[in-house]
Formats: structure tokens, C-alpha cells, sequence
């Protein structure tokens, strides 16, 4: 009877988390609206980056494979975020395709075909394998090595606050839902017993907390304004 309690409340505790992250996931999703706005008023994509668009894309789509029953079990959560997700990102890509020009428009074009040919590879593969659990292993890898790489690319922003001594490139806002939405998945993750969840959000909650505590270091130093849209032009 204990047990069926507390197993009750684990599970409980696990959709708070999982609604949680949904909700500040979402923030960070619609986050680009600004700029695309911008995009469509002068109908031009001027020097923004598509490529941010296309990788998070892809991670969302092979998020949502690992999500589904096919992969792992109650995962809804993971799947409702990344069908979102992948919604946005699509809408995004199709946005800039329509207003970049002819070179960038076949460029992202054929990006676009990569992204999914990749994760069709990814789910035709994973469907071979007869395994459940080396079916598990094998996606989980992926999508906590893509979750990974995505939480690693504000590392860049870091950098360039830390080398511009200036917070104008790290909107305050982004970088709180980027780390409400990593410690609810985090917890997520925990409540669920699932590695391949909680260690990426573990990363990206830790990186989140950097973000803020830089964030509050520079800001009162910073004589530039917060500016209203994410950084998505690329550095590298």
C-alpha cells in the first residue's frame, strides 16, 4: 500500500515537472518572434543565422522519436515539448527560406533535406533493431548527445559576455526560461528514472545558473541596454 502511495506521488510529481517544462519551453520557443517580425517587415533575413533553426530541428525530431513508445515508456511529456518544438522550427525555416536570397534559399533547402533524411536513418535504424532495450540505448545516446550539444551553444554567448564585459547579448528573460525549462526536465528526468533525460537538463541547468549568476555580475556594469530579441546571429 506504501509504495503503490508513493509510486503515486513520484508520478505525480513527475507530470508537475513535465507540464512545468512544457510551459517554459514554450517561452523559449516563441522567443524568436521578434526577429522574425523584423525578417518579415524589411523582407529580408539581413545577417541572421538559419542554421540555429535547422539544429534545433533536428533535435527536436529525435527528441520526440526517443519520447515515443516505440523507444521508451511514459515519456508524453517529451513528446508534447518536441511536437511543438519541431512546429516552431519548421515555421521558422520556412519563414527565412521565403525572405533570404537564392544562394541561402537552396542552401537551408538542402539542410532542410539533410535534417530529415538523417532522422529518417535514425528511426528506420532504430526500427531494426529487435532489442527493446538496445533499441533504448542506442536513441537515448543520440538524443542526450544532440540535448548536449544544444545546451553547449550558449557557451559562445558566455564567452562573449565574459570578453565584452556586457550583458547585450544575453537577454535575461531567455536565459531564465532556458533554466526553468532544463531544472523542470531535470527534475523530469529524475521523478522518471531516465539517464537520457536528466543528464543533458542536469548540464543545461548548470549552464543556466551560469548564465544568470553572469548575467547579474555584468549587468550592473553594463551601460548597453538589454536588447528585445535573442542572439542568433552566428559567432563562429
Amino acid at each position: 500500500m506504501y509504495v503503490f502511495a508513493f509510486n503515486g506521488s513520484l508520478s505525480m510529481c513527475k507530470d508537475i515537472a513535465g507540464i512545468a517544462g512544457n510551459i517554459f519551453a514554450f517561452g523559449l520557443f516563441v522567443s524568436p518572434t521578434p526577429t522574425f517580425r523584423r525578417i518579415m517587415r524589411n523582407k529580408s533575413t539581413e545577417q541572421f543565422s538559419g542554421l540555429p533553426y535547422i539544429y534545433a530541428l533536428l533535435n527536436c525530431l529525435i527528441c520526440l522519436w526517443y519520447g515515443t513508445p516505440f523507444i521508451s515508456h511514459s515519456n508524453a511529456m517529451l513528446m508534447t515539448v518536441n511536437s511543438v518544438g519541431a512546429t516552431f522550427q519548421l515555421c521558422y525555416i520556412i519563414l527565412f527560406i521565403l525572405h533570404t536570397d537564392k544562394k541561402n534559399k537552396m542552401r537551408m533547402l538542402g539542410l532542410l533535406f539533410v535534417v530529415f533524411a538523417v532522422v529518417g536513418v535514425i528511426v528506420a535504424g532504430s526500427l531494426q533493431i529487435p532489442d527493446q532495450l538496445t533499441r533504448w540505448y542506442f536513441v537515448g545516446f543520440l538524443s542526450c548527445g544532440s540535448l548536449v550539444s544544444m545546451f553547449a551553444s550558449p557557451l559562445f554567448v558566455i564567452n562573449l559576455v565574459i570578453r565584452t564585459k556586457s550583458v547585450e547579448f544575453m537577454p535575461f528573460y531567455l536565459s531564465l526560461s532556458t533554466f526553468l525549462m532544463s531544472a523542470s526536465f531535470f527534475l523530469y528526468g529524475l521523478f522518471n528514472s531516465d539517464a537520457f533525460v536528466y543528464t543533458p537538463n542536469g548540464i543545461g541547468t548548470i549552464l543556466g545558473i551560469v548564465q544568470l549568476a553572469l548575467y547579474c555580475y555584468y549587468h550592473r556594469n553594463s551601460t548597453a541596454e538589454e536588447i528585445k530579441e535573442p542572439l542568433i546571429v552566428s559567432y563562429v
